[in-house]
């Protein structure tokens, strides 16, 4: 059984098929639990939008635990199904529309041009721009103070690569009083939306509430900076390309959120008994494909795709823009990568700019 690593060198270090082997590796993960790795396209997409693939952890038999966070923030999207998915789904839709991201772009440009502006020479890019960029953009987004950009950043960082239970308490706490300002007073934000968002008579519940502006806080900041990150180092590598395409191979996320069957399942011509771990291989599927599903599919189609693609778009539209040559300061083998099983992302970037 072969055991899931991190990144070394940039590549993963994981089992990879030869020709001829399954379409599906038993693996073991850090934790010591065990899990089924679905690597083929066609297998990832289908299984992308399987119903009878569970997103809820009450439907784990395996010893699978991941992230330990308390109710009022685990009520998110990535830990549920329908019909309470469907639900929320709708909810925060009404909310978060491609026309509400394409109103951003104005905005999103000058904080592209104002972190510009403050670098030359040789910089460290994540540090001085694909970091901040989506941060600020999310905590505008969501009406966040604009001084609290700093403990974001730290939080995060602290619950991805460490698992912090500090990180959690603090985004927990700042989020209890970000929504209560809100109500007091509502702007025009996403987290004021997200209150007064209704279907009928339904609206968002407390936890549903603080769960969905913490998976949006999260997953608009963590995935966002890791794209922009890795299209930079793309381009300067293998030369201008296409958004889809960046999206295709500079994808951060390694596979999707973990699902569990529901009853036993076939995949790739293999049994997987049910409430056994699932992980679709998202990079293995994109690198097998000319399409990718970096956005998933179904259902669970990432809400926050359209600000991703804006961000992405302006972010290196502005960079080579602003600065015509940009070459890497270092070796792409001297790159030091976040060693992670779930996303692959740079922990520096030095490059020289020259107007």
């Amino acid at each position: 059984m072969a055991v899931l690593g991190g990144f070394a060198g940039g590549e993963r270090v994981s089992p990879r098929r030869e020709k001829g082997e399954a379409a599906l590796l038993k693996i073991t993960l850090p934790d010591g639990s065990e899990a089924w790795l679905v690597t083929e396209y066609e297998d990832v997409r289908a299984g992308l939008a399987d119903p009878r693939l569970s997103l809820s952890k009450d439907n784990a038999t395996s010893r699978y635990t991941g992230f330990k966070l308390p109710p009022a923030l685990d009520r998110n999207l990535l830990n549920l199904d329908p019909p309470d998915h469907t639900r929320l789904r709708r909810l925060v839709g009404g909310a978060f529309t491609a026309h509400r991201v394409a109103r951003m772009r104005d905005k999103v440009g000058a904080i592209a041009d104002k972190l510009l502006g403050d670098v030359s020479g040789t910089v460290d890019l994540m540090a001085a721009y694909a970091t901040p960029l989506p941060v600020i953009t999310i905590s505008d987004l969501l009406g966040a103070p604009a001084d609290r950009i700093g403990d974001f950043r730290a939080w995060t960082d602290a619950l991805i690569t460490q698992g912090s239970r500090d990180a959690v308490a603090n985004m927990y706490r700042f989020m209890l009083d970000l929504i209560a300002a809100k109500r007091a007073d509502p702007g025009d934000d996403l987290i004021s939306a997200m209150i007064a968002a209704r279907d009928g008579d339904d609206r968002l519940s407390e936890d549903e509430l603080l769960s969905l502006a913490f998976l949006i806080l999260w997953a608009g900041y963590e995935n966002s900076v890791h794209l922009i990150g890795n299209s930079i180092l793309h381009t300067l590598t293998h030369g201008p390309t296409d958004i889809e395409e960046l999206l295709r191979v500079a994808n951060p996320n390694l596979h999707a959120i973990r699902r569990f069957p529901i009853d036993d399942i076939d995949i790739g011509g293999q049994t997987i008994p049910k409430g056994q771990t699932v992980l679709l291989d998202i990079q293995s599927a994109n690198e097998s494909a000319a399409k990718h599903l970096s956005f998933g599919a179904g259902i669970h189609y990432c809400v926050g795709a359209p600000l991703a693609r804006l961000e992405l778009e302006i972010a290196l539209d502005r960079l080579f823009g602003t600065f015509p040559e940009v070459s890497l300061a270092v070796s792409p083998d001297a790159l030091v990568w976040r060693d992670s099983i779930r996303s692959r992302g740079l922990l520096a970037l030095p490059v020289t700019l020259t107007a």
